[in-house]
């Protein structure tokens, strides 16, 4: 499968990113559709509200949100499968707005998409 790489939706576009696909429930806060330059929203595939208010960007709780957001992925294949599939056809760059760079959940599902 070819690379999928992670980038903050506030950080500018690369040239060789491939398709752009916003993996946030929520839209990034002033920002519009051109300025994010996303080819995809894939809403359904981010974490639950109930998860991502009970994360709260903790680092604390980063490995079970890991857990946690791994088994609602497993339960929803269906986004799962529709993004690996792009990926198939070239890289993906996943987007999201956290400010946490390292704890968010695009990391965890470009590391679920890598098992």
């Amino acid at each position: 499968m070819p690379a999928i790489s992670i980038r903050r939706a506030y950080d500018p576009a690369a040239p060789d990113e491939g398709h752009r696909v916003l993996v946030d429930r929520l839209w990034p806060r002033g920002l519009s559709r051109e300025a994010l330059g996303a080819d995809l929203w894939l809403r359904e595939i981010a974490p639950s509200d109930d998860l991502r208010h009970w994360f709260g960007h903790d680092p604390a709780k980063w490995d079970e949100f890991r857990r946690r957001y791994a088994a609602e992925l497993d339960a929803n294949p269906d986004p799962v499968r529709a993004l690996r599939q792009l990926a198939r056809k070239g890289p993906v760059t996943l987007l999201y707005a956290a400010h946490d760079q390292q704890h968010n959940n695009a990391v965890a599902l470009r590391d679920y998409l890598a098992q």
